[in-house]
């Protein structure tokens, strides 16, 4: 026995299940995504001028499919996800300045960034319905 190598136990990191879901956490997985979301809903913003460059028989289709509750979804969850990858980045951004490393500090910035990005969306699209009649 002396021969074989010894086996090292070695920790295993905890998994998600193991912590307790926090606001700063959510907001790393959210900042995450909506970086992802808005990768993706750029591809619709060049189907939207492909569309206008094409004439506007092209525009008043993909307008219609805009307009529909399906499209409403899609324009609303973009524009949450550019008011909150928006806000969460200029946080970022200040802690990246050397600011608001204190626990409270960090749970109240990451509040601001979901409440303010919701207020900031329902701004958007309030300034949209007035201006346009709907969105």
């Amino acid at each position: 026995m002396a021969d074989q190598p010894r086996v090292r136990e070695r920790p295993l990191s905890p998994h998600l299940q193991v912590y307790r879901w926090q606001v700063q956490m959510v907001t790393s997985i959210l900042h995450r995504a909506t970086g992802v979301v808005l990768a993706l809903g750029s591809l619709l913003l060049v189907c939207a001028f492909l569309s206008l460059a094409a004439g506007p028989q092209e525009w008043a289709r993909f307008s219609g499919l805009a307009r529909s509750p399906l499209g409403f979804l899609v324009l609303f969850g973009w524009s949450w996800a550019l008011a909150f990858h928006l806000i969460n980045g200029i946080r970022h951004l200040v802690q990246d300045a050397g600011f608001g490393y204190a626990i409270e500090s960090f749970i109240r910035s990451s509040w601001v960034s979901v409440v303010g990005s919701l207020l900031l969306t329902a701004l958007i699209w309030l300034a949209a319905i007035l201006q346009w009649g709907a969105a």
